[in-house]
């Protein structure tokens, strides 16, 4: 045990000190997709986590199992979520959300705008997806307008659809040239892994860019590869970290665990006190 972590049997819970005591690192709410957002925070805090990004399409609650939770939450539903992240001690700092505010072209700019409302509403200071790109003048004026940043994400490369091209960090690179510094990536790392390229080279090729950080491992480097505890798969996760350090990242860090194992609760725990003992190591 370093002096990066004290593990509290009590509960499970890690607390976090050193390099880790900013309140940076945490959980996607996509691990624990099979509960619902309340458990899921429950679940983040129960963890270790500091941090959790959200995803809209995840129901509210076991008691509210039809109500969805994104930016059409009404009041009273997002108080609900804000007041069981203040019982938990989480902060949520991004929302990771899908395409359908770009799918109705006639009331394009209300629907973008109501994402953004929603992230100011909640306190976040990211919202993370894949925009489409020919939209991605109207994402920065809403940046601009709104201070949230956008954190452009990756998902593996896909030889079944070529079209796909947000797996290559040098076509990443070209969407945000010369566009506010606001805007960036969400790098998942098990994607570059999954895409055959090693993330802590593109995380120096990208440098301040890279905003957030979906940390993952995987048994192999090839696109359906599974999900293992950090430290178990081929992704170097030291390597990872100290290019991280390098570039001065300042932004959070997120275990998105895919695979829903039996043990899915200690393997996040695991993954998260891993990332603990060496963030704050050189």
């Amino acid at each position: 045990m370093t002096r990066a972590v004290a593990m509290w049997v009590m509960g499970g819970f890690v607390a976090m000190t050193a390099a880790a005591d900013d309140g940076r690192l945490g959980v996607q709410a996509y691990s624990f997709r099979h509960l619902t957002v309340v458990e899921a925070i429950e679940k983040t805090r129960a963890v270790g986590g500091q941090v959790i990004e959200l995803f809209l399409w995840q129901k509210l609650a076991p008691d509210q199992p039809n109500v969805v939770f994104n930016e059409r939450a009404s009041p009273e539903h997002i108080a609900r979520v804000q007041e069981q992240l203040r019982a938990c001690g989480v902060r949520a700092v991004s929302a990771y959300f899908n395409n359908s505010a770009f799918a109705d072209r006639t009331n394009l700019e209300t629907n973008v705008r109501r994402l953004f409302e929603f992230a100011r509403t909640m306190g976040l200071k990211a919202l993370t997806g894949e925009p489409p790109t020919e939209h991605l003048d109207l994402v920065e004026r809403m940046v601009r307008e709104y201070g949230i940043e956008l954190h452009f994400h990756n998902h593996p490369k896909n030889p079944s659809r070529p079209e796909y091209r947000n797996w290559d960090p040098e076509y990443l690179m070209s969407l945000m040239k010369d566009r506010d510094a606001r805007m960036g990536f969400s790098v998942d790392i098990g994607h570059l892994t999954r895409s055959g390229l090693r993330a802590a080279d593109v995380i120096r090729r990208m440098g301040p860019r890279v905003r957030s950080v979906h940390l993952k491992d995987v048994v192999d480097a090839s696109p359906g590869s599974k999900d293992v505890p950090l430290g178990h798969g081929v992704t170097d996760i030291g390597a990872v970290l100290q290019a991280l350090r390098e570039i001065g990242f300042q932004g959070h860090m997120v275990i998105e665990y895919e695979a829903q194992t039996p043990n899915l609760e200690q393997e996040v725990r695991e993954s998260l006190a891993f990332v603990c003992e060496r963030w704050g190591s050189k």
